[in-house]
């Protein structure tokens, strides 16, 4: 009996042991010295295609501000900011693809580019200007007005990680 009960007393603090210890990893991609970078400013970019959404803007800028407040420790300022990230969205636009046996194309593509500018006021060295593109396709018996939503949606979550991990991670 006493060594059944050893091995349950053992057994017992196994178990506690495991589910009292946690782990936890955390990778977002930022590489940030915090101890030098402390500012950021995100101009609100504009739409410069020829296709307008007037949606599109309020959802990127949106997005963009989240996922660097969310990511990093950075104090947003507009006041002689030690990082700096402008732009425009440079292209919105709708592309046939895959004509079936009628020629009438089954596939549509919505596609966005982003122009960026980043500096880095502490580091010029890491100063760039970059263009950011995603796609996505959608049937062409959609009209695109019941799927421009999700799809705008899709292609700034896209772009915007896109851009963070070019802007934050030094690879």
């Amino acid at each position: 009996m006493r060594t059944f009960m050893r091995k349950y007393f053992i057994y017992l603090l196994c178990i506690l042991g495991f589910t009292t210890c946690k782990i936890s990893y955390q990778f977002n991609g930022a590489s940030i010295d915090y101890s030098i970078i402390k500012t950021m400013e995100i101009v609100d970019f504009q739409n410069q295609a020829l296709r307008q959404y007037p949606p599109l803007l309020q959802v990127f800028n949106e997005r963009l501000k989240d996922v660097y407040s969310r990511n990093t420790k950075l104090q947003f300022t507009s006041s002689n900011p030690d990082l700096e990230l402008e732009g425009e969205i440079t292209r919105y636009d709708l592309t046939p693809l895959a004509a079936g046996e009628d020629r009438i194309s089954q596939q549509t593509r919505l596609t966005m580019d982003v122009r960026i500018r980043f500096r880095n006021n502490k580091n010029p060295a890491e100063d760039k200007e970059q263009t950011f593109s995603a796609y996505r396709d959608y049937s062409s018996s959609q009209m695109l007005d019941s799927v421009q939503d999700d799809l705008i949606k899709q292609l700034t979550e896209d772009i915007v990680d896109q851009i963070f991990n070019a802007t934050m991670a030094n690879w």
